[in-house]
């Protein structure tokens, strides 16, 4: 008796294990078609083309603790909205306002000419008289840093080091310590100016801001164009006098004000406090319009959620939108950047365990080309989201995912996995940062493929219940 009624639970529970294991195969391949359909429906609107046309036009500039960037958080909040979105909200955190003021430089001798600037974020204002002094020029960086204390007494340092292009950006983030901390290296070599070349891939008269380091022992900070860069190469070819120059300029940071972040979100329907965040950031740089940078990335998150939400059911988890505020410009000390993602992990340290994974849009509007997920996703959902991105011209990036994004960097810090839906940035440092940076540099079809990448992965990550840091704590 003991022997049948033994065998018996043994076999209901392989026929309910089978039963199981069919349900939920049923239900991963009833996902993945729902996924194709956001993809292909995604393919048939410029939703996020319509978003980040009305932002750019009704505000323009949106530098951070602006009123245009206030301006656009509220009315980000009524298109949240008007989308459906659940618990929308503009969450305020306080911020040092930095105007750009004027900038000028120019070479005093042996050849007197002005050269094409801008002021760098963060960056502190001359006397009113500007500075003038000999320039030391450098052709890298590291020429720079050889230099011991006291050799650039009294001189301006100026960087002449190129910004390679690549498809990925990794030129961009080689030289990005030339701006962030380069004013501060030439300050504690004695200099009481610095010029660098603008850390852009183009050869247009233009120059990129950006932010570099901001507290004691800092220098007024400059950008000049490529064109200007190279004009400085060839004339210290020509001579061997001492290059002279004078520097004005009247940034700084000039009251206080505040930032914030948009948030919205689709709600789970099985498993609400599970979240997934995505987003872009709301604010720009104030010489262009901040289409690339990053008004497309807003766009594309938000539209990517409204397809999501007009879907007949909810995702099995809930989906978090956020637009962050104050990505671009640094504050003094002791906090010196990402004011808004660290605003958001910040309030919400205790629910760090409940979000599955962040990542953000922040890297212009190319096109997808690449999935980067965890070191701990499970192969079966890496070729799940592969079957849907593959027509896109998505393929697998093999490296595991460490980082979702400026802006995710402080929820990526306690613990929460981040995805990357990698775009081609071959261009895009050609007018990140710049006057260029309108609404013009955006493609609208690649813009859209990107809307369609981020729905189909969304809905297969959120409608699931795969856990992407299963095995992180085993991680080095």
């Amino acid at each position: 008796m003991s022997v049948r009624l033994s065998l018996s639970t043994a076999i209901a529970a392989v026929l309910l294990a089978t039963a199981t294991a069919t349900a939920a195969s049923a239900q991963d391949a009833r996902t993945i078609a729902e996924a194709e359909a956001l993809r292909d429906r995604a393919l048939e609107s410029n939703a996020a083309y319509a978003i980040v046309s009305e932002l750019t036009t009704r505000f323009g500039p949106r530098l951070a603790g602006s009123a245009s960037e206030q301006a656009a958080a509220r009315w980000g909040a009524e298109q949240f909205r008007a989308m459906g979105f659940d618990n929308v909200a503009v969450e305020s955190f306080p911020l040092a306002l930095w105007e750009r003021g004027e900038a000028r430089v120019e070479i005093l001798s042996p050849f007197p000419q002005p050269l094409t600037v801008v002021a760098l974020g963060g960056s502190i204002a001359t006397p009113p008289d500007g500075i003038e002094g000999e320039a030391a020029i450098f052709e890298t960086y590291q020429q720079l840093l050889d230099q011991p204390e006291g050799a650039l007494t009294g001189k301006i340092a100026v960087v002449l080091q190129d910004t390679v292009q690549a498809q990925d950006g990794r030129g961009y983030g080689a030289t990005s310590p030339i701006r962030g901390q380069g004013p501060t290296e030439a300050a504690r070599r004695g200099a009481v100016g610095y010029v660098l070349r603008s850390l852009g891939t183009h050869d247009h008269r233009f120059a990129h801001t950006g932010a570099t380091r901001v507290g004691e022992g800092t220098i007024p900070a400059f950008a000049m164009s490529p064109p200007d860069a190279d004009q400085l190469r060839r004339l210290i070819r020509l001579t061997d006098e001492p290059v002279r120059m004078r520097l004005f300029s009247s940034a700084g940071f000039t009251r206080q004000s505040e930032s914030q972040n948009l948030v919205g979100e689709v709600r789970g329907r099985e498993a609400p406090d599970e979240v997934i965040v995505i987003g872009g950031h709301l604010d720009s740089w104030d010489l262009g319009t901040g289409a690339i940078d990053d008004g497309a990335g807003v766009a594309i998150t938000a539209a990517a959620l409204k397809l999501i939400e007009d879907m007949p059911r909810a995702p099995r988890r809930t989906i978090r939108v956020v637009w962050w505020g104050s990505e671009e410009v640094s504050q003094p000390p002791p906090a010196q950047g990402l004011a808004g993602g660290r605003h958001y992990a910040e309030t919400r340290r205790d629910q760090m365990a409940n979000h599955v994974a962040v990542s953000e849009s922040d890297f212009g509007a190319g096109r997808v080309y690449s999935l980067g997920l965890p070191a701990a996703t499970p192969p079966e959902f890496r070729q799940a989201a592969l079957r849907v991105l593959t027509p896109l011209g998505v393929i697998n990036d093999p490296a595991p995912a460490t980082g979702g994004g400026p802006d995710t960097g402080p929820t990526v810090a306690l613990g929460v996995p981040a995805f990357r839906l990698n775009q081609d940035g071959t261009d895009y440092f050609d007018f990140h940062h710049t006057a260029d940076d309108v609404l013009d540099r955006i493609d609208p079809d690649a813009m859209t493929q990107n809307v369609a990448a981020w729905a189909a992965f969304l809905w297969l990550l959120a409608d699931s219940d795969v856990d992407l840091r299963a095995t992180q704590a085993a991680q080095p």
